[in-house]
């Protein structure tokens, strides 16, 4: 389908005017939502393009419009315009030819991503995104705590799970499958694996079992210890955070590492709040943008999808009393005021230093979210 693309972008950028633009996105949380707001609002004053927030619960829901539009012979009127998406979903979508494609190396921006020299700017989970998704975050596993109640947080599993017996209750994941719960089960699973190598090839090629036995017996362990028993869990990372405003929760994670330092800022939790990852580090992974094979208006999705990696949209993304979501772009790639933009002026003391998270662990393969979780709903999904 490249050779539906234009030819240059001034092409693209006439062509979006005026088209409206549906974007299927997460809406379940309202710096996320706020910002997307704004997105719209840049869309409409530079290039008349409407942008509608479909927000979803699980971007699951997104992929399977798509296949039933394909399954109906609906090949170029399709509901959905872009779609924010990474992992198992991407995976999913490129394996049943539903992404439109490629075009994200013809946005002017993507070269500030440094795609060359960045490996995880072109690949989702261990899949090559070959063109067919845009990047536009950063995210990684922060785990947060609240230095009044906690002197010496725990900084791996076997600390965790020690921790936990000694301040029960004080601790919890979010109800599988959601993003923050699978991520948990993900991080839990590569530490815990006495082979980690295997994570990153397809889970069928593997003894899905054994290789998960370590996973289940380390639960079965830590639950009894969490908050309510373990017998009922957060539904999200909002109500995780939310909990921890509360008081209920001591210790808890984000997969924003600014996320705290935000929340602190808007006092949803207090300022005694610190946060940091495991010694041995944590998952970390890029976000990123698609267009359905069928979208009906891919040249407004394109150029939304640039503006995204737009030095201005990424600063603007980056601070705490917007989003806190880190930047994609290389800044060396960027001019001394882009740079200055770039760098977070503040000095909350529950900011990670961009140090701190040089420890960053891949993304198992695709097949591994959907074996855990598969695994993990059998054995505690009745709670």
């Amino acid at each position: 389908m490249a050779d539906t693309l234009p030819n240059d972008w001034a092409d693209v950028e006439h062509q979006a005017q005026g088209q409206s633009l549906y974007w299927n996105a997460w809406g379940g949380d309202s710096n996320v939502n706020a910002y997307i707001d704004w997105v719209g609002d840049q869309l409409e004053q530079r290039w008349d393009i409407e942008l509608v927030h479909v927000k979803l619960d699980d971007t699951a829901a997104a992929v399977s419009r798509v296949l039933a539009e394909k399954s109906a012979g609906n090949d170029d009127r399709g509901a959905i315009d872009l779609i924010w998406i990474n992992g198992e979903n991407f995976a999913a979508m490129k394996a049943n030819d539903l992404l439109f494609g490629p075009w994200a190396e013809h946005l002017p921006n993507f070269a500030l991503t440094n795609p060359s020299q960045q490996a995880e700017m072109t690949t989702d989970f261990t899949i090559p995104t070959e063109g067919y998704e845009s990047p536009w975050g950063k995210a990684q596993l922060t785990f947060y705590y609240d230095s009044q109640r906690v002197e010496n947080p725990p900084r791996d599993l076997t600390e965790l799970l020690a921790w936990a017996e000694q301040n029960p209750g004080r601790f919890a994941y979010p109800l599988v499958p959601d993003f923050h719960g699978s991520t948990f089960l993900k991080q839990a699973l590569i530490e815990l694996s006495e082979d980690p190598e295997v994570l990153q090839q397809p889970a069928e090629e593997a003894d899905i079992e054994t290789v998960t036995a370590p996973l289940w017996a380390y639960l079965d362990q830590l639950h009894p210890w969490l908050w309510r028993q373990g017998q009922h869990f957060p539904s999200s990372g909002p109500e995780l955070k939310s909990l921890m405003g509360d008081g209920e929760l001591w210790l808890a994670f984000t997969f924003n590492p600014a996320e705290p330092a935000a929340a602190v800022a808007s006092y949803q939790l207090p300022p005694s709040t610190r946060s940091y990852v495991l010694d041995n580090g944590t998952i970390g992974n890029v976000h990123f943008v698609a267009i359905p094979f069928n979208a009906s208006h891919k040249a407004a999705a394109m150029v939304a999808a640039n503006f995204l990696l737009s030095p201005e949209a990424q600063a603007y993304k980056q601070r705490l009393d917007v989003w806190g979501d880190p930047s994609v772009l290389d800044l060396d790639l960027l001019s001394e005021q882009q740079r200055l933009a770039l760098t977070p002026a503040d000095e909350s003391p529950a900011r990670l230093p961009a140090e701190a998270l040089s420890r960053t662990l891949p993304e198992p393969h695709p097949s591994w979210m959907e074996a855990v979780e598969k695994g993990w709903l059998e054995r505690y999904g009745s709670h």
